[in-house]
């Protein structure tokens, strides 16, 4: 229910924005306004206000809307209602309402980011984890706990701001100028080649291929919590004792003891602990289970967390109003804009189109970023506006983007293109979305049956 509420809610805020860019500049530009619609198909709801000449409706299906004016192109107009038919306006005129609606989402994105970040943006400290080997951060010569203070002169306040920068860097194919910090203190820079990157990389964890993660502080072989009536309780084991050996070798970490329990299913495991300062031994056999194909050994214990430790490694970017504003600007330039180089890329095969998302993975961000809080939720809505917007400019048919080319062309040639072309361009049009759509909902559905 959260999820389909934030749907629905994100939906409806995105599509109404657009919708009124579209509606204020056509009543500015004095073009009569006949439906104001929030969804497609069957009106559910209407509603004129006073005597306006508006009729504001809910339809059916809510996956977009429309704003329907009045135009000798879809109907008869009277006379004396002809200067304020929209065909019949200057075509500068007719291109500004038409790229109102991608104009107010992206003006929307900025409020929307504004507001974030003046109320605070939660992330994770810039910091460094293990560094794997014959990776580019290995041969760039980046060590654990080192702090990644700006890329290519552009700070980087959380992982999140590290993640988006160098994707764009590697949309661009450009090496990454890191600006660096060492657990000393020391200043010093490096250089991080991502020309090696794939396009298949950038399905996944393209910064795991880079071989960047986020410092995460150790996890001790502590027992923490047992499952009632587990392995690991009827073998004796209590919360807070820590693990020493398990057959005679070492733990020195938590993922030590998981991979000895896991290589253990129906094994005898000789384990020594330490209780209150006092060493123990004894012993226990790993229940045998299937994951993923192959069987390891559980043992139902989960180890003892220091969440100040954990919580430390969070941060809070927050900006003043003053400050806030051009980096919202910043923000939602550099989105549209790694935005359509996704889709250019995408266009020329340089980027697989599993990145094409459809309503059902939206849907399913929308209840995640909901549940994690409100920023997130306004964050997401942000971008999925940045999206809205720059897709409603492609140049193609349907789209607003396709009848400002049309505008275009009329404004070159000094006369509208011809109906025949008009109605060829919308058959194109419709192939398109058709196309990208099935694209969009074969990748939901893949991403629901396989994770």
């Amino acid at each position: 229910m959260i999820t389909l509420l934030a749907f629905v809610v994100a939906i409806a805020i995105l599509v109404v924005f657009h919708e009124l860019g579209h509606y204020a500049v056509a009543r500015l530009c004095d073009v009569k306004v006949l439906r104001f619609s929030f969804g497609f198909g069957q009106a559910l709801y209407t509603k004129r206000f006073g005597n306006g000449e508006t009729e504001w409706a809910i339809s059916a299906i809510p996956l977009g809307g429309y704003v329907k004016m009045l135009d000798e192109r879809e109907g008869e107009v009277a006379e004396h209602e002809l200067p304020r038919a929209f065909n019949r306006k200057p075509v500068l005129q007719r291109m500004a309402i038409v790229v109102a609606g991608p104009i107010a989402n992206l003006l929307l994105a900025v409020a929307l980011y504004f507001i974030v970040l003046i109320h605070g943006v939660p992330g994770i400290k810039p910091m460094l984890g293990e560094i794997a080997a014959n990776t580019p951060a290995a041969a760039a010569g980046l060590q654990s706990k080192q702090m990644i203070v700006a890329i290519d002169g552009e700070a980087t306040p959380s992982w999140q701001e590290i993640r988006w920068v160098l994707l764009n860097l590697v949309l661009q194919k450009k090496a990454a100028k890191l600006e660096m910090r060492t657990p000393e203190g020391e200043q010093i820079f490096r250089v991080l080649d991502v020309g090696s990157l794939t396009p298949a990389d950038l399905d996944g964890d393209f910064l795991q291929k880079l071989g960047l993660q986020p410092y995460q502080p150790p996890v001790y072989p502590i027992i923490g919590k047992l499952t009632e009536g587990g392995v690991a309780q009827r073998a004796g084991l209590q919360a807070n004792d820590r693990i020493l050996r398990a057959d005679g070798k070492e733990i020195a970490l938590w993922a030590d003891w998981v991979d000895a329990v896991r290589s253990h299913p129906g094994k005898m495991l000789d384990v020594e602990i330490e209780r209150a300062g006092v060493p123990l031994k004894l012993s226990l056999t790993p229940e045998r289970i299937e994951e993923a194909g192959r069987t390891i050994g559980r043992i139902g214990a989960a180890p003892y967390i220091d969440k100040a430790a954990f919580e430390a490694m969070l941060i809070e970017v927050r900006y003043s109003p003053l400050s806030a504003l051009p980096e919202a600007l910043r923000k939602t330039w550099e989105t549209a804009m790694v935005s359509l180089k996704m889709m250019g890329k995408m266009v020329v095969g340089e980027v697989s189109l599993k990145n094409l998302s459809g309503p059902i993975t939206i849907a399913d961000y929308a209840g995640q970023s909901a549940q994690m809080g409100l920023s997130a939720y306004v964050g997401f809505i942000a971008l999925i506006s940045i999206s809205l917007g720059v897709l409603n400019l492609l140049p193609i048919p349907l789209l607003d983007g396709g009848h400002l080319l049309y505008y275009s062309v009329e404004l070159i040639k000094g006369s509208p293109v011809s109906e025949a072309l008009w109605e060829a361009g919308q058959k194109v049009g419709i192939a398109l979305l058709i196309t990208m759509m099935a694209f969009a909902f074969y990748n939901d559905i893949s991403r629901l049956i396989l994770g």
